[in-house]
């Protein structure tokens, strides 16, 4: 009777060993785990769209002359009419009437009979550029012509020319003074145009010696 009974703990041991063992049985048809697989993800990055900036009117009008004041009478001295003729044109030219004086020494003796040449300078809004004078005076006659290679220019105006050419601009910065006096041989004023799209494209003003300014890309 006891050999039975050691038996039959055994086999009751075996039995609970088994069924506590953690390797998985041959015949079981277990399926061993695997570690997780991670993906790469493709979704797009997103970037930041480009505002769109409001453009400058574009001018309507040509620019306006400007009304230049002072005008002597037609039988003032012959040196004060050359005077405000030359004073005209520039404040013309530079698109604004502002003060402006002009000093020709020698020019109060133009009246004589002749050809006199004369050397001048012209100050417009504090601006001050040379200039040559040459009256052909006969004896009741007399012709003139002003010659310079600079002539003065406001700010606005040229502003005013950008607009026009480029029609999406949206800011316009330019290297120059509210007033300029530059020469009109030069490659002209540098200009900074930022469109609509948000693009900075350089452009060059150059104003002829009538105060025409012609705008093209840099």
């Amino acid at each position: 009777m006891k050999t039975w009974t050691v038996l039959g703990t055994a086999a009751v041991s075996a039995s609970l060993l088994t069924g506590c063992s953690d390797s998985p049985s041959k015949d079981a048809g277990g399926i061993p785990s695997t570690a997780p697989t991670t993906g790469s993800s493709s979704a797009p990055i997103p970037t930041a769209s480009t505002p769109s900036l409001t453009p400058l009117p574009t001018p309507s009008k040509p620019w306006p002359t400007p009304k230049v004041t002072g005008q002597p009478a037609s039988d003032a001295p012959l040196a004060q009419r050359i005077r405000f003729a030359i004073s005209k044109q520039a404040q013309i030219a530079a698109g604004k009437a502002a003060t402006t004086t002009v000093s020709c020494p020698g020019i109060e003796n133009a009246e004589a009979p002749g050809t006199h040449n004369l050397t001048c300078t012209v100050t417009y809004a504090g601006k001050a550029y040379p200039g040559k004078l040459t009256v052909d005076a006969k004896q009741y006659t007399a012709t003139y012509k002003f010659t310079s290679d600079s002539v003065p220019i406001v700010r606005a105006k040229v502003v005013d020319a950008i607009q026009r050419t480029v029609t999406d601009a949206s800011k316009v910065t330019c290297t120059m003074d509210d007033v300029a006096v530059v020469k009109h041989t030069s490659q002209g004023i540098s200009c900074d145009v930022t469109t609509t799209g948000n693009a900075v494209q350089p452009y060059r003003a150059q104003v002829s010696g009538n105060g025409q300014v012609l705008v093209t890309k840099a």
